[in-house]
């Protein structure tokens, strides 16, 4: 059995091995990173604050239509000194002066809204405006869903990448120690030697730089979500990825023109702006409100008009009323004129970056589609090309040693596996990926398609 074969037969084990320096932790699922991802991740949270801030502002246009009930009241001390100009005229008795009296006063008044049609507008809005929060949420989970995913594979991307250059580097290993040895007893010649060395000393610095690029990517999934020492769970080998859509792509693109939230929330966006130029032209028109009003006077001591002793006493008050208010606006300097221009211009580019959304959707929808299917394409042809790599390998290594092939024959064909394998391992992670990114485009992702790509994962 050739060395390489032997060497990629063990790779799940090498795997473990050669990642040394990675700290020994239990190895986590997609689903596990992707749930301490959303109590982490930063963006996502901040998202969910929106989302609560947008709920919240959007129930406040009820105010515009419901009832609205007021309390007022205050009391009163009054000191009063009151004086005749005629002091011939001042009374000699039951006169009081100066004194003291008090006075009491509450109002509780009901205002109902009949007809404020620039409050209906925003009610309606504030539909519109809850629509859009819940759209913003779920665009912002999608997106984390995703983020989270990508780091995720960008890690095993790595530690392949890692793991066969180091298998790469010990079979260049045995293959200079033979080109040494063949070049001592005479069978082979110094640049059998120094090509086996050189390409030992290339795959030793790429494989300085995987070392240091699955270290980026490490931090960059322990940064995503929150948790250190995080050690993705490895992908089944030779397991079955997904199918390839079934559906035309049509039908992905009808999807993501409805279903995205990027396009709902400009589609929403286009909404609000059209009642905002209904609550502009609402500036000309009357409103209409209904007021019920109950109101108290309370006087300890008299009043004002008080001065003898004999009209001294406490009274009170009682008047409820009720009425109807007509308010007509005539002349607003202009303002509700300037006011209905500025918001049809931005009904204008409400509906301009609504089609901008629907187009860019329909662009990514494809994308991710053609992504996807050539992917799985891509896999299939990397799966037949290792193939062929490792018999040319063989084929190889066997002219080497009957002397019909020279030391570089053997090296090109060690470079052309192993490279085969390292776009085999990432073809396979961006096709998982991919697979996400088109649910993500047509607005259909959801944590509960992490679940067929956590089966994929080893145990």
């Amino acid at each position: 059995m050739s060395l390489s074969r032997t060497l990629f037969r063990t790779l799940p084990l090498t795997t473990a091995l050669v990642l040394a320096f990675v700290p020994h932790a239990q190895a986590q699922s997609l689903v596990e990173i992707y749930e301490a991802a959303r109590g982490y991740d930063a963006n996502f949270i901040s998202a969910k604050a929106q989302f609560e801030a947008n709920l919240a502002k959007a129930n406040q246009t009820l105010g515009g239509i419901l009832p609205n009930i007021a309390l007022t009241a205050n009391a009163t001390r009054t000191y009063s000194d009151f004086r005749y100009d005629n002091a011939a005229a001042q009374p000699t008795s039951g006169f009081v002066n100066p004194r003291y009296y008090s006075s009491g006063t509450a109002a509780l008044t009901l205002t109902q809204p009949i007809y404020r049609p620039a409050a209906w507008a925003a009610y309606r809005q504030g539909g519109y405006q809850l629509q859009q929060a819940a759209a913003q949420y779920e665009a912002a989970e999608q997106d984390l869903l995703v983020r989270a995913a990508q780091a995720y594979f960008d890690v095993l991307t790595s530690e392949d990448s890692l793991v066969t250059l180091q298998a790469q580097k010990k079979a260049v290993a045995e293959q200079l120690a033979s080109a040494k040895r063949n070049f001592e007893v005479g069978t082979a010649t110094i640049t059998g030697v120094r090509d086996a060395q050189a390409r030992f000393d290339l795959t030793t610095a790429q494989e300085i730089a995987a070392q240091n690029d699955l270290r980026i990517k490490l931090l960059a999934l322990d940064l995503t979500v929150g948790l250190t020492d995080v050690k993705p769970k490895r992908l089944l080998s030779d397991t079955t990825l997904i199918a390839a859509p079934t559906e035309e792509l049509s039908s992905w693109v009808s999807q993501a023109e409805v279903a995205n939230p990027n396009v709902r929330q400009a589609k929403l966006a286009l909404d609000v702006a059209s009642l905002e130029v209904d609550k502009a032209n609402a500036g000309h028109k009357p409103t209409l409100d209904a007021q019920v009003s109950y109101f108290g006077v309370r006087n300890m001591g008299g009043n004002s008009n008080t001065t003898t002793t004999a009209a001294i006493s406490d009274n009170h008050i009682y008047a409820p009323s009720a009425a109807l208010v007509l308010n007509v606006p005539l002349f607003a300097g202009l303002t509700t004129m300037y006011r209905v221009r500025e918001t049809v211009a931005l009904e204008n580019k409400a509906r301009a970056d609504y089609e901008n959304a629907r187009r860019t959707t329909v662009q990514a929808t494809r994308t991710a589609y053609f992504g996807l299917v050539s992917g799985l394409s891509q896999v299939k042809a990397l799966e037949a090309a290792e193939a062929s790599s490792q018999s040319a390998l063989d084929a190889n290594k066997l002219g080497y040693s009957v002397g019909v092939n020279i030391n570089i024959d053997v090296l090109n064909s060690q470079s052309q596996l192993y490279q085969t394998k390292r776009d085999l391992a990432k073809a396979r992670y961006d096709v998982l990926v991919g697979n996400l990114k088109l649910r993500q485009a047509t607005g259909t992702l959801t944590p509960a398609d992490l679940q067929p790509l956590n089966a994929l994962l080893a145990p």
